[in-house]
Parts: structure tokens; C-alpha cells; sequence
């Protein structure tokens, strides 16, 4: 429990010191903002910022948090330090950046920053990374919940299937403020209730749990075979770092009154993100008594049926109707992770689209131009195995982050001057190059080779990227 709370205090204290470092760094301005300049009643939108916070947020706080988090888990508490490390010093900034460089670009798409400060070559690379990438999000935060509401419902997922898929158009094509802006606030208030909910039932010893402490021991059930780096690091994906996360920050972009709020909204959702990681990391090896435990649960009935257990186990155990209440609701934070983030990926795969090919969006047949089809092959996708799909999903989620952070990274040596800011986002560039491609070529799903080579690949690739960082910004 000890070592829980100081995670925990952790990542606030991180959000208020190294969140207000970053801030410093960057120099917001008080110039208008595209909200302002481009307000189309469609994407262009002025948002409160309780709002516009709630909404990025769950636009980012998908599947990840809870089934990212429960897979870290099983290498034990030895999750709790990148969820914590990684959330300060890689994933707010990467988010912070993503969104403010957006902010100043006229609430551009991410691909086409990249493209603006990498060149042509990587900006083409990147937008159908990013597309490919967006319908993955949508495909496998399509299924989830599905599969989730199915548990909580009882209805079988091929009627509950079709009725997510709905809503995912509906909201891809119609203005943020119809749908998105205005089921949020419910989705949110299931979101806090969750987050509060599973933790005090830790806190408390519901159950006679015990928290474990945190430990840099590799405690997953399958030992060397599945070391730390760079398992852990990849699986976790957006409970510390998450690519997908600079999909979504343009579209809150566009509805911001100024550049003042850049460090609550986006720096401080991804803090707000690794809590709820934190919180679900510690109630898998808490609730099954350790990785063991856990292990043989995922193994039994899957991340969705293990998510079931634990709120009924941690909110709804003593058999009441309140605690059937607070179950209820805690399950519905889970469900609406995923639906919140599934959602507006097709709607940034959308956006994506049409800046690439300067398809202006405020006319309904061009929304649909470009929704029918993305939603479409969503729906095709969503009938291969989730497993396949998420492991796809979460590699190719971190090497967009090592991208983005690389721009970020490239962009501060060209705007400011006078510091040396870049480094901000250049080291955990660096580190996130090790990761990925370390990754890709010791896992499964890659070339499958072992550490004495996958190991000296992943440090030779992250010493190339920072060779042509320093070319780069040499030429500039």
C-alpha cells in the first residue's frame, strides 16, 4: 500500500513541478486561437475547459489504461515505476507537445506536423501510419466494450456489436458538440467513480486483499521467457506513453480559448490517465493475490471478464444493493474508456484524411466521403481475434510516439533558440526508439530473435535516430 501512494503522489506532484517545467519551456502565448480564427460549427469549436479536459481525457483514456495496465501487471508491481516515469517524463510531454504544436499549426492533424518539420517523405509515412493506426484504435475499442456491455447486459455481442458501431458513426461524422460534448460529462462521472471506487476497495482491504509493495523483480508466471524490457514497456502502451494520444490532441486543439490551458488540459489528462493505469495495474495483482493469480485469470476468461471480477469484487462484494450500484457504475467507467476513445479515432482518422487531401469538412457529403469507408473496414476488422489485434495495436501505438517525440523534439530547436528545450523530448525520443524497435525485433509478432541481438539492435537503432536528429538540426 505504502509504495501504491507513493506512485500515486508521484504522478501529481510530477503533473504540478515537471508539468509546469515543460510549460515554462514552451512559452504559451495569448494569441488567437485556431477555435477562434476557423470556428466552423463542426471541428472548429470554442469548448469550456472542464469540457475540453473531459473530453481529451476520454478521447485518450481507452482500453489501454485497464487492459494495457492489467497486462503490465502480470511482470508485478515492478509496472508502478514506468507507469510513473513514463507518464511524467515521456507521455505528458509527448501529449503536451502534440497538442501545442497543433494549437500553433492551425489545429493540424499530427501527421501533418510531422510532415511540416520531418519532411515529405516521413509526412507521407505518417499519414497512413496514423490512418492505419486509427482504425486499429477504432477496431479494437469497438470489440472491447462490446464485449464488456455484453458481460454487464447479457446480450449477445453480435446485437451489441452493431449498436457501438452506430454510435462510432454518428459520432465520426456529426459536430463535437452533438454527441461527443454532451454524453461525456456521464461517461466521465463513470470514469471517476471507477477510478475512486476500485482504489478505496484496495485501500480498505475489501475482500482481505493485501497490496503488494513495489519491487523491480520480474514476477511474470512465464520468467525469462517474458522479460521486462521490452514486454512491459509495449504492453503498458497508453498508460505511459500512447502515439494514439497525438491523434486525438488536434481535435481538442481546435476548441481551446487560449494556449494557457495546454498544460491542464493535455498535460495533466495524461497524468489523469496513468492514475487510473496505476489503479488497475495494482487491483490485478491485488484482487488475484499476485501475478500467479492474475495470469490464470486472463487466461480463463480473458481482460473483460477479469475487469468484471474486479469491480464486482472491489465495489459490489458485500452483495448490497448499493454495492450492486457501484459495481454497475464502475463497470460502465470501464466500458466507456474505450467507447470515448474508439469514437473519436474514427473521427481523427476522418480528420486525417481530409487534411491530407484539403477536403474542407464543414459539409456533410464530405464527412461521409470519408467516414462510410473508414467505418466500414472498422467493421470488417472487428471480426479477427482481439488478441491479434492489440498486439499489432500496441507496437505500432509506440512507434508512433517515438515519431511524434523526435518532431516535438525538432520543432523546439527550430522555435526556441535560446534554450536547449529540445531535450525534453529528444530523451525520451531516444529511449522510445530502443523500446520499439528492440520490440519488433524480439516479439512474436516480429522477427522473433533473442536478447543477444534484439537487445545491441534496439541501442545500435536508438544511437541512428539520435545521429539523424543531430543531422537534422544541424541543416536547420
Amino acid at each position: 500500500m505504502v509504495t501504491f501512494l507513493c506512485a500515486l503522489g508521484a504522478l501529481i506532484l510530477g503533473y504540478i513541478i515537471y508539468g509546469t517545467f515543460v510549460e515554462k519551456l514552451f512559452r504559451p502565448t495569448d494569441k488567437p486561437t485556431p477555435a477562434m480564427i476557423h470556428n466552423d460549427g463542426v471541428d472548429y469549436i470554442l469548448l469550456p475547459t472542464w469540457k475540453a479536459f473531459l473530453i481529451q481525457l476520454l478521447n485518450i483514456a481507452g482500453l489501454g489504461p485497464i487492459f494495457g495496465a492489467l497486462g503490465g501487471a502480470l511482470w508485478g508491481p515492478s509496472v508502478y515505476f514506468w507507469i510513473v516515469l513514463g507518464t511524467i517524463f515521456a507521455g505528458g510531454v509527448h501529449d503536451y507537445l502534440s497538442g501545442m504544436i497543433s494549437e500553433r499549426e492551425d489545429g493540424q492533424s499530427i501527421s501533418e506536423v510531422v510532415a511540416n518539420h520531418m519532411g515529405d517523405t516521413m509526412g507521407f509515412a505518417i499519414r497512413v501510419f496514423s490512418v492505419v493506426l486509427l482504425i486499429l484504435v477504432g477496431t479494437v475499442f469497438m470489440t472491447g466494450p462490446a464485449g464488456l456491455l455484453s458481460k454487464l447486459t447479457g446480450v449477445s455481442v453480435s446485437i451489441v456489436l452493431p449498436c457501438v458501431l452506430l454510435y462510432y458513426f454518428l459520432a465520426t461524422l456529426l459536430p463535437i458538440d452533438t454527441l461527443i460534448a454532451r454524453f461525456y460529462p456521464l461517461f466521465g462521472a463513470c470514469l471517476i467513480i471507477m477510478a475512486i471506487g476500485i482504489m478505496g476497495g484496495m485501500l480498505l482491504g475489501v475482500g482481505g486483499h493485501t497490496m503488494p509493495e513495489m519491487q523491480l523483480a520480474n514476477l511474470h508466471p512465464k520468467g525469462d521467457a517474458m522479460p521486462i524490457w521490452p514486454l512491459m514497456f509495449i504492453t503498458v502502451a497508453c498508460g505511459a506513453i500512447s502515439g494514439f494520444h497525438s491523434t486525438q490532441s488536434p481535435i481538442i486543439s481546435r476548441c481551446l480559448k487560449n494556449e494557457h490551458l495546454g498544460r491542464p488540459i493535455f498535460y495533466g489528462s495524461m497524468v489523469a490517465e496513468g492514475i487510473i493505469a496505476l489503479i488497475w495495474a495494482a487491483a490485478g495483482i491485488t484482487f488475484y493475490d499476485g501475478t500467479n493469480g492474475l495470469a490464470a485469470a486472463m487466461a480463463k476468461g480473458g481482460a473483460g471478464s477479469v475487469v468484471y471480477e474486479i469491480c464486482t469484487g472491489f465495489m459490489g462484494g458485500d452483495g448490497s444493493m448499493t454495492g450492486y450500484i457501484g459495481a454497475t457504475l464502475a463497470m460502465l467507467g470501464a466500458i466507456a474508456c474505450p467507447i470515448t476513445s474508439g469514437d473519436t479515432a474514427f473521427r481523427s482518422a476522418r480528420l486525417t484524411l481530409s487534411d491530407w487531401f484539403k477536403v474542407k469538412q464543414k459539409n456533410m457529403v464530405n464527412r461521409l466521403m470519408f467516414a462510410v469507408p473508414l467505418l466500414a473496414i472498422g467493421g470488417i476488422l472487428s471480426q479477427m481475434n482481439f488478441d491479434i489485434i492489440w498486439r499489432y495495436f500496441s507496437w505500432t501505438n509506440q512507434t508512433l510516439a517515438m515519431i511524434v517525440l523526435w518532431t516535438g523534439a525538432v520543432y523546439l530547436h527550430k522555435t526556441i533558440k535560446d534554450s536547449k528545450a529540445w531535450l525534453m523530448a529528444a530523451i525520451p525520443a531516444a529511449f522510445m526508439s530502443a523500446v520499439t524497435f528492440t520490440y519488433i525485433i524480439q516479439a512474436k509478432e516480429g522477427l522473433q530473435l533473442g536478447t543477444n541481438i534484439s537487445y545491441p539492435a534496439g541501442l545500435a537503432f536508438a544511437v541512428v535516430c539520435i545521429v539523424l536528429f543531430a543531422r537534422k538540426i544541424s541543416q536547420d
